[in-house]
């Protein structure tokens, strides 16, 4: 597969309250752990990722100011995207950075402002404009990571544009085999409209290559729900409309009290206590979903 430098990954799910943020936060904490240079974009209006990575104290002085964040590309404007990189982003509350190459373009709540009051030049689509501009960074990166909300209005295609893969964060419900089967077809739907301003340097409009079973709670029984995803899961590659090695990860993360604590702390669960060193915890999982991301780029097609 023809990608650009950095591996460029939007992770969404039609379904919200699937345990997004949590998953794309600390995957993206457990890549840097391995030593990779990644990028996380917040396109989520609740900037939850953001508020959680810069703490609330940071954040609030982006939010108050209107600027800094990822919607200064479009209004005024005048931003662009290195400048909004906030460097090593996790740092406790003295300044000393935590954890070297997990770097943030924050959002914040004026990002609404992309699907109502944001005009622009219908030839010239936000997500045109936001992948120019990505450009700049691709080769600083190994991964860029977008934190889509659950749906593809301009905010997540500025995302889903940009990526070449995309990860489908699961529940074991009905709901989440819904989202699942909802965002394929409006994925379609996208790369049709879109399709005349891609070019051949960014490789293959987005696919999915693999849904990730997270929150999963202790003594829940997941392989029936497990069993219709892959159910239809198969369907979509025979069809094609996923890609032909789609799966779904090994991996299964399981929901702990500790998430919820490293969120208060403004930190990934990699850098919470005793929870950061235990390879049998939430954050073994994580690190093992970093480690299946990784080896998928050896087989993307």
């Amino acid at each position: 597969m023809d990608f650009p430098m950095a591996r460029r990954i939007a992770f969404i799910n039609y379904k919200g309250g699937v345990g997004k943020t949590s998953l794309i936060v600390n995957t993206a904490a457990a890549l840097a752990e391995l030593g990779k240079r990644v990028l996380l974009f917040d396109f989520d209006t609740q900037s939850n990722a953001s508020i959680w990575l810069m703490r609330l104290e940071r954040w609030n002085a982006v939010n108050a100011a209107g600027v800094g964040s990822v919607y200064s590309i479009f209004e005024p404007g005048t931003a662009k995207l290195p400048d909004l990189v906030i460097k090593d982003v996790v740092s406790n509350k003295e300044g000393e950075k935590l954890l070297p190459g997990l770097d943030l373009v924050p959002t914040s709540f004026n990002l609404v402002d992309l699907e109502s009051e944001y005009i622009g030049d219908p030839a010239h689509p936000p997500y045109q404009i936001f992948n120019e501009q990505l450009q700049a960074l691709d080769s600083q990166y190994d991964f860029i990571l977008f934190d889509c909300p659950p749906n593809i209005l301009r905010a997540s295609q500025c995302g889903i544009f940009s990526a070449n893969e995309i990860y489908v964060p699961s529940n074991p419900d009905a709901l989440s085999l819904i989202g699942f089967t909802l965002l394929v077809e409006k994925l379609m739907l996208f790369h049709q409209r879109s399709g005349g301003f891609r070019h051949s340097g960014m490789g293959k409009p987005a696919q999915v290559y693999g849904i990730i079973f997270n929150a999963i709670k202790t003594n829940v029984d997941i392989e029936v729900p497990k069993m219709r995803m892959q159910l239809r899961l198969n369907q979509f590659r025979n069809q094609k409309r996923v890609a032909t090695r789609a799966r779904i990860f090994d991996t299964q993360v399981r929901d702990a009290t500790v998430v919820r604590r490293a969120v208060t702390l403004g930190l990934p669960i990699n850098r919470v206590g005793s929870a950061a060193e235990d390879p049998d915890s939430v954050s073994g999982d994580f690190l093992r979903v970093a480690k299946e991301i990784i080896n998928m780029g050896e087989a993307l097609d």
